[in-house]
């Protein structure tokens, strides 16, 4: 089997995609600093063989639905546009909670009209910290909208080993969303048990929270020394030793820049050898 690609909603997909989330403005918010660049990466994106990208109506919001749906409609047949409900932003840009099955379905509603589909490949379930609406409410939320015939497969993002668990009870999940890098690895139960029941596991943040000041992945004296020795950047060492991790990994690193782009899709093709991965842990 080809380790370069991973089962995603039923289609294979390249191991190392493209999310959108940097593509509007400054904090996920407003149009782009550049908008010929952002449309310039995302069709650059799927030249070079991307065909897994993620997105949200709330990035922006719709700025990056409508980036995507100006550089690329009518779609490829082979690309997999996965998005995501469960959250919004207020009128001064502030993540707020969407998690009311109503607000998921108004969530779908309003990607399918940004990214102009009749059907949404893959939706995840955003889950939100606290959130006081029944994990149960929502899945049937969305299993309502796929037995309409509005989304193929259904993912989770930011969910337990027990929600995860639980999901499955219920419905095929397609993938897992859940924060995952050099740094923090909290989340190795669920990358687990996805490998084992063949989930794709697909971390965000895989170089670190674009939120923090500092990032301790990309700052790691371990990432900069293996960086150093194979002559590559030490982002390009942070995305390989995800994908080594396990082979239901996708990955789906972010820019709005051509240069971070090809930095990133080259990393598919370094090989961490066993001096690398131990020096890195």
């Amino acid at each position: 089997m080809d380790d370069t690609t991973y089962e995603l909603a039923g289609r294979r997909v390249h191991r190392l995609g493209f999310g959108a989330m940097q593509l509007p403005g400054p904090g996920v918010f407003g149009p782009p600093r550049d908008r010929a660049a952002a449309l310039a990466v995302l069709r650059r994106a799927v030249d070079a063989g991307v065909d897994h990208i993620d997105t949200a109506q709330f990035y922006g919001p719709d700025v990056a639905n409508e980036l995507i749906h100006e550089a690329l409609h009518p779609y490829p047949d082979d690309l997999v546009l996965v998005t995501k409900v469960g959250g919004g932003r207020d009128a001064t840009g502030a993540w707020i909670a969407a998690q009311r099955p109503a607000e998921l379905r108004d969530g779908v509603l309003a990607n399918l009209r940004s990214l102009g589909l009749e059907r949404i490949p893959v939706v995840n379930l955003r889950r939100h910290p606290g959130s006081d609406v029944a994990l149960d409410e929502q899945l049937d939320a969305l299993l309502e909208l796929r037995h309409e015939g509005l989304i193929d497969g259904i993912g989770l993002s930011s969910v337990s080993l027990e929600e995860y668990r639980h999901a499955r009870t219920r419905t095929e999940v397609a993938c897992v969303q859940n924060s995952f890098n050099l740094s923090d690895r909290s989340d190795g139960d669920v990358l687990a048990a996805t490998r084992d029941d063949g989930v794709a596991y697909v971390p965000f943040f895989p170089l670190g929270s674009a939120f923090q000041p500092e990032n301790p992945v990309l700052g790691a004296t371990s990432v900069q020394a293996v960086a150093r020795r194979l002559e590559v950047t030490p982002a390009q060492v942070a995305l390989s030793w995800l994908l080594h991790l396990a082979p239901h990994v996708l990955l789906i690193p972010g820019t709005s820049s051509l240069a971070h782009l090809e930095e990133n899709l080259a990393a598919a093709r370094i090989d961490l050898d066993a001096g690398a991965l131990a020096a890195i842990g």
